[in-house]
């Protein structure tokens, strides 16, 4: 694994993480999130992405799983554009359950979630094409053909591509992924 996300920069590193030919191991650092201003009213960028830029159309594949235990710890994969701009998927808990989540950004947050039975891993796949992403998810060593968010990204700028963690309310919790691909183009 390691070769293939060799070159890749962290937009917030946290202060733990590895990587090595089977893992990128990730521990989000407490009181980090993304998110803007719609229901809480407050602004966050300080979670964590790993990842690099790409212009133009792409799919984004991370399979992982994560020892959440507080109340939104969450790991994923991340599209983004700035901090005004991005889409974020992946596992999210929510009332002790763990959820399929989507959070897309444009200005304002919005956030839609589907609940799980707690898998082992998930497979997050976001496919850029134009102006469209769609997200797709696989559970279980399931190939990600369930679509779980079509969602307007602007086209035509360069994205930061990547994994993403973060834990708002916790005291952090950690993250392995197993297998990262990025493939520009799509």
């Amino acid at each position: 694994m390691a070769r293939m996300i060799t070159g890749w920069r962290w937009l917030n590193e946290p202060t733990t993480w590895s990587l090595d030919d089977r893992a990128l191991t990730v521990t989000a650092d407490p009181d980090t999130d993304f998110w803007r201003t719609t229901h809480y009213g407050f602004v966050r960028d300080t979670g964590h992405v790993y990842g690099t830029l790409v212009d133009g159309d792409l799919v984004l594949r991370a399979t992982f799983a994560g020892a959440y235990r507080d109340q939104y710890d969450q790991a994923g994969i991340a599209l983004r554009v700035d901090e005004t701009n991005w889409i974020k998927s992946g596992v999210e808990l929510v009332d002790g359950q763990q959820q399929l989540s989507a959070v897309v950004t444009r200005e304002f947050s919005d956030w839609s979630v589907v609940p799980v039975s707690a898998p082992r891993s998930v497979t997050i796949e976001a496919t850029r094409s134009g102006d469209t992403v769609t997200i797709r998810y696989g559970l279980d060593g399931a190939e990600p053909t369930t679509t779980l968010r079509l969602a307007y990204l602007p086209p035509g700028r360069s994205v930061l591509a990547g994994v993403m963690a973060a834990a708002p309310d916790g005291s952090g919790f950690t993250t392995t992924f197993t297998d990262v691909t990025l493939t520009p183009g799509g």
